[in-house]
């Protein structure tokens, strides 16, 4: 669908750098047109030097608000004026939004879009049923970490090289999170409910984290955030292991949703298949 934008039109857009490879534009820009709605979504890489002042001249209500991607979004949430809990406990926003009065709301929609996508793709999985394994102490890895937490899950366990990076997302997050090196992780995975690659490891068809998913209970889902290739060498492995798969494309897909509500007023046209759209965009076959 074709429409014009207008003087009036509302805007909004995506922000990291770099931000050349984001898929965001095309996602919220789908919706815009099967919606028909006078607005448009632009990707936007300021210099990391000067991310403050490029949210600062935001202010008062110049554009609906942006997402937030690597590597501004600890810094997000430190311009804004006030935050959702989800993104104060992920110590994160990939959301802001500009308010007419000069103030920047923070929000967290990583965290909907994780469990959101292990909803849509695992459906019989029991967050409050058995511990949490998650590969990575990033951003990303303490954004899960926390909505796994508000979602009642009994104990998260963040496994990396770097124990110190590990412990500091438990020390922030609480006694129910424990840091662990790669040593710890066999005996992490033998009563995981639920493991979630959080690292880059896979990215364009590389090799996943190096955890043997075998010895995983029988009934343990696999998510992998990356989701270039789709079926990731991780989730592979997990397959031939005989264990649950969610992939990283239905977290991007269904992070968005909050985000284009709140920019838009509305929610995404339910007609456009946005996930067909990323599919061929990436050059995968619809699944």
């Amino acid at each position: 669908m074709i429409f014009k934008i207008t003087g009036q039109a509302l805007v909004a857009g995506v922000c990291g750098q770099p931000i050349v490879h984001s898929m965001s534009p095309l996602l919220h820009n789908a919706w815009l047109a099967g919606a028909g709605i006078d607005g448009a979504y632009v990707p936007m890489g300021p210099a990391e030097d000067r991310f403050e002042a490029f949210v600062n001249g935001f202010r008062g209500g110049v554009i609906q608000g942006l997402n937030v991607t690597i590597p501004f979004k600890e810094r997000a949430l430190a311009c804004a004026d006030e935050a959702s809990d989800l993104a104060r406990l992920a110590g994160a926003a990939n959301l802001l939004r500009f308010r007419e009065d000069g103030t920047i709301f923070a929000d967290n929609t990583d965290g909907p879009g994780l469990l959101g996508a292990i909803a849509a793709q695992a459906p019989d999985f029991d967050v409050t049923a058995a511990p949490v394994v998650i590969l990575g102490a990033g951003g990303a890895a303490r954004g899960a970490a926390a909505a796994l937490l508000l979602a009642g899950a009994p104990r998260v366990g963040i496994v990396n090289r770097t124990v110190s990076k590990a412990q500091a997302i438990a020390d922030a997050l609480g006694d129910r999170v424990t840091a662990a090196g790669e040593a710890d992780l066999p005996a992490l995975l033998a009563e995981a409910g639920l493991v979630i690659n959080a690292t880059s490891l896979g990215l364009g068809g590389g090799d996943g984290p190096p955890a043997n998913l075998t010895l995983t209970p029988q009934g343990c889902v696999v998510m992998d955030m990356v989701y270039k290739p789709l079926r990731t060498e991780f989730l592979q492995r997990a397959e031939a292991a005989g264990r649950s798969t969610v992939d990283g494309l239905e977290m991007l897909l269904l992070q968005a949703v909050p985000s284009f509500e709140a920019f838009f007023g509305q929610a995404p046209p339910a007609d456009v298949d946005v996930r067909a759209v990323a599919l061929a965009h990436l050059g995968e076959a619809a699944k």
